[in-house]
């Protein structure tokens, strides 16, 4: 009744072809995720230190830059000399918070206890900045 496939499917299994282009680990891709966020949040942190300028953001600048290295393998960011933005800086505080909550949980999911800290403590900082305004708005 039914006639047999005499051609070769154009459907195929991954089963014996994953040598066909590169892989990388679950680790890695979270390496690359972190590396991201954390990065992400060090231009925040450089625009907020243009703005205004403090010691607090300073060391923090250089935390997130060794942590970044550290998961790009020893690549230092790249970061702007001086950061122009016209932004608010609530509204930077603003992104700079939510970057912070990406590169926790990550952190979290990798078991990277530094970066998971350093991430932390950048959320507390920047909800505190932002508090002034969270109450007035009540």
């Amino acid at each position: 009744m039914y006639e047999p496939i005499r051609t070769k499917s154009v459907h195929s299994t991954m089963a014996g072809t994953t040598s066909d282009f590169p892989h990388r680990s679950r680790e890695e891709e979270l390496d690359i995720q972190l590396a991201g966020h954390l990065g992400a949040l060090l231009a925040v942190t450089d625009e907020l230190r243009a703005a205004s300028p403090s010691e607090e953001l300073d060391a923090a600048a250089e935390r997130l830059a060794g942590q970044v290295a550290r998961l790009r393998g020893g690549m230092t960011p790249v970061r702007m000399s001086v950061a122009l933005s016209d932004e608010d800086p609530m509204a930077l505080h603003e992104r700079a918070h939510a970057l912070a909550g990406r590169a926790l949980v990550v952190a979290a999911s990798r078991a990277d206890t530094a970066a998971a800290i350093l991430a932390a403590e950048q959320m507390d900082v920047h909800a505190a900045a932002l508090e002034p305004r969270e109450l007035s708005s009540h």
